[in-house]
């Protein structure tokens, strides 16, 4: 597995395939921009994300999961090696509904012992923001 700022979206979505919780999720590399340090995933909606049954609706822990899953992925990349979490944050702004959901990961800091990843989640079919995070993680190797 190629880990590092030279590697493609099929890279990065090898690197989540080896995740049993993120295959779950369904959770897909869409882009990945090396010089904006950007990475894009994408989740789609399935039962086992609904809030409560036939709403259409996101559970919030999907959600977060999510947001911390793109974050951590988008610094690793940049770095070049896995990151742990130290600590992440979710606001939700509206019901998350529809076929799935867009995260975009924006790395702001990738510092020698700790980075922060911003991350913006919209709504696949109307294209509206439900959910901002920011994720602290700890960017030492070993």
């Amino acid at each position: 597995m190629n880990m590092g700022k030279d590697a493609t979206v099929a890279d990065v979505q090898e690197g989540l395939d080896v995740s049993p919780f993120i295959r779950a999720f369904k959770m897909k590399a869409e882009r990945w921009d090396v010089d904006a340090q950007e990475l894009e995933m994408s989740m789609p909606f399935t039962e086992l994300a609904e809030r409560l049954d036939g709403t259409g609706q996101f559970h919030g822990g999907p959600i977060a999961s999510l947001i911390d899953t793109v974050g951590c992925y988008a610094l690793g990349y940049v770095l070049g090696h896995g990151v742990p979490t130290i600590n992440f944050r979710t606001d939700y702004l509206r019901a998350a509904k529809g076929k799935g959901l867009r995260a975009i990961a924006k790395v702001r800091r990738a510092g020698r012992t700790v980075g922060v990843v911003d991350v913006d989640v919209y709504n696949q079919d109307d294209g509206k923001l439900v959910a901002v995070g920011r994720a602290t993680y700890s960017s030492s190797a070993g």
